[in-house]
């Protein structure tokens, strides 16, 4: 098992790691619309923080020679299910092929206030990684 903290993505507060590979997977943790310094993006903006989210989760994936193709499972937490088409319509953008296995729930917060949404991805490694 091996720990992935791309330097292309805010760093974590190191209690958990952006990814983690094992047995030719790749788990990436819930990423939310966080600037560098913490800050919430695109504040009561569900099209901007799902790009930003997206963004993050592209970034991780391709550090690990995955794109959105590879991912088996997304699971998205949103604070309020009546945003759905919003988030869907970003989604849309960044999963073009077959769609993974999905879960989408609603939840009566995140951690930090403002925040929207979390999505969390696992994709298949490419042979050798």
């Amino acid at each position: 098992m091996a720990k992935v903290n791309p330097a292309s993505v805010p760093a974590t507060n190191g209690r958990y790691s952006h990814a983690t590979k094992a047995a030719g997977l790749l788990f990436v943790s819930g990423q939310v619309a966080l600037d560098g310094e913490g800050r919430v993006v695109g504040e009561d903006d569900m099209t901007r923080q799902s790009e930003h989210v997206m963004e993050l989760l592209a970034r991780i994936l391709a550090d690990q020679g995955c794109t959105f193709d590879d991912v088996t499972h997304i699971r998205t937490h949103l604070t309020d299910m009546s945003r759905l088409l919003e988030y869907a319509a970003v989604r849309g953008r960044y999963i073009t092929g077959e769609p993974p296995a999905s879960t989408t729930v609603e939840v009566s917060r995140l951690f930090q206030p403002g925040l929207l949404i979390e999505v969390e991805v696992i994709a298949a490694l490419p042979a050798g990684r």
